[in-house]
């Protein structure tokens, strides 16, 4: 789907503002049905259409806030909680899928930290490669060692913990072989 741009203001016609207001609050709504929305991602996509202009946009975010339908702390809470249900991810993942909803700083840091005390970033790493383990096995060679690792990498885990779970794996497939 091709996004149209964002028009500037002084090229806008508002000719009757109520009614403009109304067609932007409903536009808001049906967007927000869809999925929730990041604050910055909903004034982007409401300021695509021409009828509408900037005060009249965040009249009606204001509006959505006042209401409960707008919170972009709650919001990147269950966004970043919805990723992780779908598929293992590590901080700097999360955080980067975060940035690209246009989600202020604190807002990301704040999300992720909230998250990573209900489900430690160790606890996540552990799905990670029992999935991985189940879909290619252990690694037994050097080579796909480095592959398992550089997956754990591309998933957004930190590099000490990627190496101390691979520690771990090494010495639970000594102890296989040995026991």
């Amino acid at each position: 789907m091709r996004r149209r741009a964002t028009i500037p203001d002084s090229e806008r016609v508002v000719g009757d503002p109520e009614k403009a207001r109304q067609r932007t609050f409903d536009r808001a709504v049906n967007l927000l049905t869809y999925r929730q929305r990041s604050i910055t991602e909903l004034r982007t996509r409401l300021l695509e259409r021409p009828w509408t202009n900037e005060t009249i946009v965040d009249e009606v975010i204001e509006k959505l806030k006042y209401y409960g339908y707008l919170n972009d702390e709650q919001f990147a809470r269950s966004f970043a909680m919805s990723q992780l249900r779908q598929k293992p991810l590590g901080k700097m993942a999360l955080r980067q899928k975060l940035n690209q909803k246009k989600l202020d700083r604190e807002t990301v840091d704040g999300a992720i930290e909230k998250l990573l005390e209900e489900i430690p970033e160790e606890e996540i790493i552990d799905r990670a490669i029992e999935k991985r383990i189940r879909l290619k096995g252990r690694p037994d060679s050097r080579d796909d060692a480095k592959k398992f690792y550089d997956y754990l990498l591309r998933q957004g885990f930190s590099y000490d913990l990627i190496s101390s779970k691979m520690r771990e794996i090494a010495s639970r497939s000594i102890d296989d072989e040995i026991g």
